[in-house]
């Protein structure tokens, strides 16, 4: 009896231990968790009751959201030491979340967000009080309460607290905004907007239903105020802004998706206003940016070309004729300096000047002991200066004098110096009067002679700074100011020239090269509109506004200069305002139709 009574004792104390185990962890069940994940138990809130249902919950949660995002205010400025760190913990947490609410799972999502309030706190922690520290905790009290939650669409409703303060740390700090990715859902009605690394939607409160339905968004948290509704005799009819086809007389619901549908002004008909959804939006690549006041960069780029200085350019000519007896200068390109030796020539006019020239000097060598010798010295300056104007040299007619007798082949010296442009004589050619043997052009300094379209012309000045490069000499950069505009258009090509006077020392600029011209001008700061949310309709220049809930309206403005890929608005739009720029030519088509069919229906709207 005693055997059987001690081995009935050795198996019943382990089976008593390990049942008050099990007890013990489902009744701590929660704290375990916490304890072991981090988070901190005893900061954590009473547990709410939980909603009648869940319907009823989000419901409730989605009315209070629908006025603009609630909740203490968040940081305002950079996270302080370690906190961006946690803060990206809380980030990367919030992901794995956000990809079991997109595949409507709610299996782990408890020790995620748990996660998620570990950091949170974590983050609240190294705040110390300052300004934001209860937003970031009531984050963290959310991601807590979202642990509890078993139904999938109070779940998401809770997710959407938690990415009210994510979207707000990264409103304030720059940083936590690398690498991810912000958007909006237009059919959620709290707080809207999710976080992901992915560029590809995946909606976490629509769930696979419609995975990819939203927008991308603006790392804000505070919403835009809401229009004022209009009167009822203003409203045409009501549509969805998913399923513009539907169109009822009064408010509803779209039988289609179930979206509250919204309504259409007889005004917002008339000025061709259409409804597009965010997800019409994104299939047919509707973009849009805000109308901003900017410096306006006015600098002008033209093509131009390296040519000759034509104020320097020499051509050599006869002024007599003769015979060509020696070409010392032989060909076109060939570098001259002045004084130098270019050909030589036989004249018989210039021999019997030079005669005469002789003769001068001996008869006033002479008359130096007669009573007049003043006669003889005008002889030999006439005869000497009729020798200087053939194109002889003081230093030439020396020669002669000390010679004392003519020279037959008399050399021609080079007038300036420079490169033979041109060289239209050969050795033993019998030359004329007045023909022209060389041109001759200096390089060291040239000109560049741009093609400016006729839009810019006004914005070029004489004495303006001009920068200079060319293909031929990648990384150098030259630095001149227009020294001229021509007076007159090209008329094939509708541009004016203008000319840049550069100096070439080194004569690496070479006439004939192509050259790209920069004319710096600043233009200040200037309301200014992107160049593609721009339509021309004849004399008419247009943009689409976007006025919010899926409104994109027509409106006329008055535009200024036009600078790289902006235009200046003189009017038709303010600072802030956002406009469509890209995919307007179709949201243009689907205005025009619109309009004129409701025109040509007298207004009258079907429902359907």
């Amino acid at each position: 009896m005693s055997t059987h009574t001690s081995s009935y004792r050795s198996w019943l104390g382990p089976l008593l231990w390990s049942v008050g185990l099990v007890v013990v962890a489902l009744v701590f069940r929660g704290s375990l968790v916490d304890w072991f994940t981090g988070a901190r138990v005893k900061d954590a809130p009473p547990r709410e009751a939980p909603a009648a249902t869940a319907h009823e919950a989000h419901g409730a949660y989605g009315h209070e959201q629908a006025q603009g995002p609630t909740g203490p205010a968040l940081p305002t400025g950079p996270l302080p030491g370690v906190s961006v760190e946690y803060a990206r913990a809380a980030f990367e947490a919030t992901e794995r979340m956000r990809l079991l609410l997109a595949n409507d799972s709610l299996e782990g999502l408890d020790t995620r967000a748990r996660e998620v309030a570990a950091a949170l706190r974590a983050v609240a922690a190294e705040l110390k009080g300052a300004e934001g520290t209860k937003g970031v905790e009531s984050g963290a009290e959310a991601a807590e309460r979202l642990a509890e939650t078993k139904n999938l669409d109070e779940a998401r409703a809770r997710f959407g607290e938690v990415t009210r303060v994510l979207v707000g740390l990264a409103e304030a700090d720059a940083r936590l905004r690398e690498g991810w990715h912000v958007f909006q859902c237009p059919m959620e009605k709290g707080f809207n907007k999710w976080v992901q690394r992915n560029q590809a939607m995946e909606n976490p409160y629509m769930g696979r239903r419609m995975l990819a339905c939203g927008v991308e968004s603006e790392w804000k948290v505070a919403a835009k105020p809401k229009a004022p509704a209009p009167a009822p005799g203003e409203i045409a009819h009501y549509t969805c802004p998913m399923h513009p086809s539907v169109k009822q007389a009064g408010p509803g619901q779209c039988p289609i998706c179930g979206m509250d549908l919204t309504p259409v002004t007889r005004e917002e008909l008339e000025s061709g206003t259409v409804l597009i959804d965010s997800i019409r939006r994104q299939r047919i690549g509707v973009k849009t940016a805000p109308v901003k006041v900017g410096p306006m960069d006015l600098s002008v780029t033209a093509l131009g070309r390296v040519t000759y200085d034509e104020t320097a350019l020499v051509d050599v000519t006869l002024k007599l004729d003769g015979y060509i007896h020696e070409l010392h200068v032989d060909a076109t390109g060939q570098p001259v300096k002045k004084g130098q030796a270019l050909f030589t020539l036989y004249s018989p006019e210039l021999y019997a000047a030079q005669q005469e020239y002789l003769l001068a000097l001996k008869s006033q060598s002479a008359a130096k002991d007669s009573g007049a010798p003043e006669r003889m010295d005008s002889l030999v300056h006439a005869s000497r200066k009729r020798l200087e104007l053939w194109g002889l040299t003081g230093a030439q007619l020396d020669a002669i004098a000390k010679k004392g007798a003519p020279i037959e082949n008399l050399p021609f010296l080079a007038p300036a110096s420079g490169y033979v442009l041109e060289k239209s004589v050969v050795a033993g050619a019998a030359v004329r009067a007045g023909d022209r043997l060389y041109r001759i052009a200096p390089l060291d300094k040239v000109w560049v002679e741009a093609d400016v379209y006729e839009s810019d012309l006004p914005r070029v000045k004489v004495g303006q700074e001009v920068m200079v490069t060319l293909p031929y000499l990648p990384g150098r950069t030259f630095k001149g100011r227009v020294g001229y505009i021509y007076p007159a258009l090209q008329a094939s090509t509708r541009t004016g020239r203008i000319r840049v006077e550069l100096k070439n020392p080194e004569l690496e600029l070479k006439p004939d090269m192509y050259a790209e011209v920069q004319l710096k001008q600043e233009g200040g700061a200037r309301l200014q509109v992107p160049e593609s949310a721009v339509l021309y309709t004849g004399p008419r220049r247009l943009v689409f506004v976007d006025l919010g809930e899926g409104r994109l309206a027509p409106r006329e403005v008055k535009l200024g200069v036009h600078a790289g890929e902006s235009y200046e608005v003189l009017e038709g739009l303010k600072e802030g305002e956002v406009v469509v720029t890209s995919g307007n030519f179709l949201v243009a088509a689907e205005s025009r139709i619109r309009s004129a069919a409701d025109h040509w229906s007298g207004g009258e709207h079907e429902s359907h």
